[in-house]
């Protein structure tokens, strides 16, 4: 018996099915579908969300050097005329230099960040900005449940589906 639930599908196309499923229940905060999808996509969510709460501190900071081009008050790049050597001249992008903290995850932190790419797509939202879906889960997701010991999420059974009467649930994640 194996350890998981194969759905009926292929290996490629159920992996893809709990993928998507797991990140529109990270980044929505609930998803609707049958009840053998929902069991097996919280597991996976679960273990991903204690493994986000494990590391969420585990990082430092530090100041970097960044380099950008100067603007002018209408939003423009700068520009400056230069020489070169065989005398031909051409424009060069003013740039100015500023410090900037960053992040620096620790390794098992960049580990936990990895695992969760593994598991979950890329999204956009409505407006089709694309949304960082392992930054959602380590700083929006896991500061939620730091305190609770587990059982993030939740599966409401709602009934038969119409058409094939398959059992429906939906998914969600615990206030």
């Amino acid at each position: 018996m194996p350890g998981y639930r194969r759905l009926g599908r292929e290996t490629a196309a159920r992996k893809s099915i709990l993928k998507n499923l797991v990140t529109t229940l990270i980044v929505e905060g609930k998803v609707t579908t049958t009840e053998t999808r929902a069991k097996e996509t919280a597991r996976i969510a679960e273990k991903m969300i204690a493994l986000a709460v494990k590391e969420y501190n585990n990082f430092t900071t530090r100041e970097v050097l960044t380099s950008q081009a100067k603007l002018d008050d209408k939003g423009r790049k700068v520009l400056r005329t230069a020489t070169s050597k065989n005398e031909r001249k051409y424009d060069v992008v003013e740039r100015e230099i500023k410090k900037k903290t960053v992040q620096v995850d620790m390794p098992s932190r960049l580990a936990a960040r990895r695992k969760a790419m593994a598991q979950m797509v890329e999204t956009r939202d409505s407006s089709g900005k694309r949304i960082n879906t392992v930054n959602h889960l380590f700083d929006t997701v896991a500061p939620r449940y730091i305190n609770r010991p587990g059982g993030y999420t939740r599966i409401v059974k709602i009934g038969p589906r119409r058409g094939d009467a398959a059992p429906m649930a939906v998914l969600e994640l615990v206030d």
